[in-house]
Formats: structure tokens, sequence, C-alpha cells
């Protein structure tokens, strides 16, 4: 990427942070992913990445995430929540930053020396089975621990 195409990229990302509060990007690639930017600075809780779901169910989680959180003071962890999306329960794990940095590029550029923060939306299989229960057939990437609250 040359330096202008890089330049008017990362004008029109913070343009979108200044305008929604934060912008998503999709990633194709062999396991596609999605992540936000933007989030934790402007909601104070952390950004949210989501691997191998189509870009329009990563929007709405990441919509509805947002609009969930962004007043609360806490974020349960390794728990089912049922209203991410109307599709099947969500978990939220934390990501060390660190397991990201070949991810997560425009939060990386964006937030240079400041701090932030990720979590991990993880889903079911199409047969309801999660990451941890046996029978578990997708191609989801987990970035962080994954241990369900019983």
């Amino acid at each position: 990427m040359d330096k202008e195409v890089k330049k008017a990229y990362f004008d029109k990302l913070k343009d979108n942070i200044d305008r929604f509060g934060y912008q998503l990007t999709y990633v194709s690639a062999p396991i596609p992913f999605c992540y936000s930017t933007g989030i934790y600075l402007t909601h104070k809780i952390p950004e949210i990445i989501i691997s191998s779901l189509p870009q329009g169910i990563c929007a709405d989680i990441a919509d509805n995430y947002v609009e969930a959180f962004k007043t609360k003071m806490a974020i349960p962890l390794n728990e089912p929540l049922d209203f991410l999306t109307d599709k099947f329960a969500v978990y939220l794990i934390d990501v060390p930053v660190s397991n990201l940095k070949d991810y997560v590029l425009s939060s990386a550029k964006f937030y240079e020396e400041q701090p932030y923060k990720y979590l991990q939306a993880v889903y079911p299989d199409t047969n309801g089975n999660f990451p941890t229960e046996t029978g578990y057939n997708y191609d989801q990437e987990l970035m962080g621990y994954f241990i369900p609250k019983i």
C-alpha cells in the first residue's frame, strides 16, 4: 500500500470513529475475521474481534455489543449472551492484544502506544456446539482462552 492510499485509509478510519464511534474492518482471509477500532476510545469498553462469520452478522454482533455495554460497568465474560444476535448465544472472552498482532493492524496503528483491549465473540457451530464441546465442527479461530462458566 503506497503512502497516499495508506493516508487516505487512516483518514477515513479516523473520520468513521468521529462520526460513528468506531469502524469495523472485515478481512477476507482463509479464515475471515472482523474487528473493531475505536470502541475502546469512544465507549471505554474493549474492542471486539469475531472470527469466521459473514460480515452482516459481525456488524450485528458488534453494534449490539456496543449498545448493550457502552453504559454498563461490567461485561460478563465466559457466559452465554442471547442478545448480541438473534441467531445464537455468544460468549465474550478476553484476548490479550499480543495474540492479535497479526490481525488488528488498523487498531495497532490507530492506538500506537496507547493501551487498548479486545474481547472475542465466540459462537456455536451449526449444531449448537461450542468449541469446548464434543462434536464441535466449525473453523472459528480462538484468539483467547474459552472457558465457559457452568
